[in-house]
């Protein structure tokens, strides 16, 4: 995959997933899907879609990366899974430095269902993607709930037309591989036309 502006795909979602729930079947038949296509798969380290995502990958034969955070004084956060075999760990030093750093490692996103910190990224990935449009990283939201979501933003909130054309929503892991080689031909296409000087997907 050497010629493609996709490489890693970093995977979002809930941590409390445990692996009797949909929600990390689903995960872990992406993470499955990604690497068997060729991915390399990012995502947190820690529990629920993220070790499920990683458990797909492996199954496969793929690379993963971890981006993880060690608090000293947050008590909530799920943190690093020892369960969740990553290849390579990205260590931040903060939360919001694990934010970023999960935004800038992948040059795509799958978003799966998920709480505040899942809704956070998401907020912060959709911006930039707007910010950046044009050789913007693309998201990709799991799930038909996502519909309704987009739909409540664009009755709700003061929204601009090329916002809602930097995701797709999908509902299995055939359609996520189908959406990314769709969104590499428009990347290749508009990357072409930028100035070589630009970089893309620059955060």
């Amino acid at each position: 995959m050497a010629d493609k502006l996709i490489k890693v795909v970093t995977c979002l979602g809930f941590a409390d997933a445990h692996e009797d729930d949909p929600l990390f079947e689903e995960a872990f038949g992406v993470g499955k899907a990604l690497a068997e296509a060729g991915y390399t798969v990012a995502n947190g380290g820690g529990p629920g879609v993220m070790r499920a995502t990683t458990l797909g990958a492996k199954s496969a034969g793929g690379h993963v990366i971890g981006v993880t955070f060690y608090p000293k004084d947050v008590s909530i956060f799920e943190g690093r899974d020892i369960n969740n075999p990553i290849d390579e760990e990205i260590k931040g030093a903060n939360y919001l430095e694990r934010t970023l750093k999960l935004l800038e490692v992948g040059q795509a996103y799958v978003f799966f269902r998920g709480g505040t910190g899942t809704i956070s990224e998401f907020g912060m990935a959709w911006g930039l993607a707007r910010l950046y449009f044009g050789h913007h990283k693309p998201l990709i939201l799991y799930g038909k709930f996502w519909e309704n979501i987009m739909a409540a933003y664009l009755a709700n909130m003061r929204m601009r037309p090329e916002e809602f054309q930097v995701y797709r929503v999908v509902t299995s892991p055939d359609e996520v591989i189908k959406s990314l080689e769709l969104f590499e031909l428009m990347l290749q296409h508009k990357h072409q036309a930028f100035n070589p000087a630009e970089k893309p997907f620059e955060l």
